[in-house]
């Protein structure tokens, strides 16, 4: 498929990015890694008369404790976050969860910032922030913002950020020496996952068991409550609304998020 025609703006500041947002406003889309906005406008699902390329701002690539957080540029790729020595020690399982995106080739181009803005309920690192109670940066003409990963995800493929508004950090408590667990189920290593589970302590967020990642409410409350990884584990899909699709049924994928859950509870307490 080929999309349909449009315009290419180039930004190499946040500035610049906010500048020409504002000028186009909603015929404008960002363009970061691509590998969420390209398939959807060969399939004419999007169709900007705008893309603004934001790859070439550096300035959002990094990753540093400041405080009691692990702050991530939001343009960081995800082959980096895997490689990342600060990550792997204050925040290991976005760094793992990295690792585990697509192949090498979306990996390289990737980035974070450009999966938690498409909203994805599928997608790997929207639950793995979730479960992180991480806080998303956004920056617009009134200035800065901060919503918290609970609150960003308000339906498939819908954030609370304006036309206007550039993401620009992540930002997620230090877990170091807190364990973790991740695990998905895919047809193929590639493809996105069928049901999946991200597992920080005792907090744990699901992947594509709703229209947005959730967490598992119910297991978090048994966990606090001294239940097992089994037992917490069995009541992973409480609360969630999986919806039949072609290559399982909503009862398996349930299914499936209770098996996942207790595996990466177990693996979070190994």
């Amino acid at each position: 498929m080929i999309p349909a025609a449009f315009s290419y703006r180039r930004a190499s500041t946040v500035d610049e990015a906010l500048t020409l947002l504002g000028e186009y406003g909603d015929d404008a889309k960002l363009l970061a890694g691509g590998h969420s906005l390209l398939p959807l406008m060969k399939l004419r699902l999007a169709a900007p008369e705008v893309l603004v390329d934001v790859a070439p701002i550096d300035d959002l690539r990094y990753v540093r404790v400041e405080g009691d957080v692990v702050a991530i540029g939001a343009l960081s790729r995800y082959h980096d976050l895997h490689h990342d020595a600060v990550l792997r020690e204050h925040a290991p399982l976005l760094a793992h969860v990295a690792g585990e995106v697509g192949d090498q080739q979306v990996r390289h181009r990737g980035t974070i910032g450009g999966s938690l803005a498409h909203a994805d309920a599928a997608a790997d690192l929207p639950a793995a922030v979730l479960a992180s109670d991480g806080e998303l940066v956004v920056r617009g003409p009134n200035g800065e913002r901060r919503i918290p990963a609970a609150e960003f995800f308000l339906g498939p493929f819908t954030t609370p950020l304006e036309p206007d508004e550039l993401l620009t950090e992540i930002r997620v408590p230090l877990r170091t020496g807190i364990g973790w667990g991740f695990e998905k189920f895919t047809r193929r290593a590639i493809d996105w996952a069928i049901a999946g589970v991200a597992v920080v302590g005792d907090s744990v967020g699901l992947i594509n068991l709703a229209g947005t990642p959730i967490r598992a409410t119910a297991t978090e409350q048994a966990l606090a409550s001294g239940a097992s990884p089994a037992e917490a584990g069995a009541l992973a899909a409480e609360g969630a609304s999986p919806v039949d699709e072609p290559h399982a049924t909503a009862e398996y994928r349930a299914h499936l998020a209770r098996v996942l859950t207790t595996r990466a509870l177990a693996a979070a307490r190994a």
